[in-house]
């Protein structure tokens, strides 16, 4: 017989809105950066376009969200009614492309390995980089990522499968819905990440202490 996995779910992100939502690609790295200055630096000059589970180990990872200012306040109303799904690392004013509090010399339009654009909820392109599409009424808004634990799990005695093989996390849409707020709503996104039954308390143990990248998981089983 098989040993039994307990099937661990994070919160990823949750908004469903008239602008859309978004997935990413995977490729293969032969020597994975460990500090975020190489990491990006990678991405920007277009060597990196996979999923970063796995890189800058111990260091903070977050989804990225650019919404219009008209709608912002909306957003961040979201954000502030679910802090588990949706925890804020830090928000950049409108037309400003550098996450100074966190990131001090980054370019959120080009150190991103992907992007996806969206239009009045229809994705029109995925794209490498976002300088053409840049507004100036665009608000950042950085939001903390599970990958950010997955270094003290696997330091932890926790293998985990999508960073042995290089490919993207497992997500699913549940059937949990969010707290709306204004132009934002919908169902809990969440990332699963198998784990053998008799390591499931360390993991969360471990996921518990990293609140600000969704800490530990709304469901076991």
């Amino acid at each position: 017989m098989k040993p039994w996995r307990g099937t661990f779910r994070w919160c990823v992100q949750t908004a469903r809105t008239r602008r859309g939502r978004s997935t990413d690609t995977a490729m293969t790295l032969s020597t994975p950066p460990t500090r975020p200055e190489e990491l990006r630096n990678l991405i920007r000059k277009g060597e990196l376009t996979r999923p970063t589970s796995g890189f800058a180990p111990g260091y903070v990872q977050t989804n990225l969200v650019f919404i219009p200012k008209d709608l912002s306040f909306d957003f961040l109303l979201f954000c502030q009614r679910n802090p588990k799904p949706c925890p804020l690392i830090e928000v950049v004013e409108a037309g400003s492309a550098e996450p100074t509090r966190t990131a001090p010399g980054s370019d959120l339009r080009t150190d991103a390995a992907k992007y996806r654009v969206f239009r009045h909820g229809q994705l029109e392109a995925e794209v490498d980089e976002i300088t053409n599409y840049w507004q100036d009424d665009l608000v950042s808004f950085l939001i903390g990522c599970s990958f950010t634990f997955e270094a003290a799990l696997i330091r932890a005695g926790i293998r985990l499968q999508h960073v042995d093989q290089g490919t993207n996390v497992s997500m699913f849409v549940t059937s949990i819905e969010a707290v709306p707020a204004g132009a934002f709503s919908g169902p809990l996104v969440v990332t699963m990440r198998p784990v053998p039954q008799e390591k499931v308390v360390r993991a969360v143990q471990v996921t518990s202490r990293y609140p600000s990248v969704h800490g530990s998981p709304v469901h076991i089983g």
